[in-house]
């Protein structure tokens, strides 16, 4: 990955979290954290990973986030002088949640073996 993706990747993921933060009308006791930015080689594209706590609330708040993509991309480009400035679409990270499966499996195994 050249250097040139890091940065962008880097900058827009600062920035949507700072967007998200500030504009966007999230529940309270809702938290929406930018944990990694994927943007394509041609910068048409950029996947944004997020997290979203508490996890009874993902699903409904992830649908907002969704619903507010154009909102988000609209002022982040207007926070960003770069041209092109990739379209951006919102995924869930499942990194945590796939970790607590496993840790709660490996807890199983290892209750049965006592």
């Amino acid at each position: 990955m050249s250097f040139r993706i890091l940065r962008v990747n880097e900058l827009i993921g600062q920035e949507v979290s700072k967007i998200i933060s500030t504009e966007l009308e999230m529940e309270e006791e809702c938290f929406i954290t930018v944990i990694k930015v994927d943007t394509t080689r041609d910068l048409k594209e950029a996947k944004v990973w997020v997290s979203i706590f508490p996890s009874d609330k993902k699903k409904s708040t992830f649908e907002y986030l969704k619903g507010n993509r154009g909102r988000v991309q609209f002022l982040l480009n207007r926070r960003l002088s770069m041209r092109p400035l990739p379209k951006i679409t919102f995924k869930i990270d499942e990194t945590e949640e796939e970790a607590a499966k496993i840790e709660n499996f490996m807890n199983d195994l290892e209750k049965g073996k006592n």
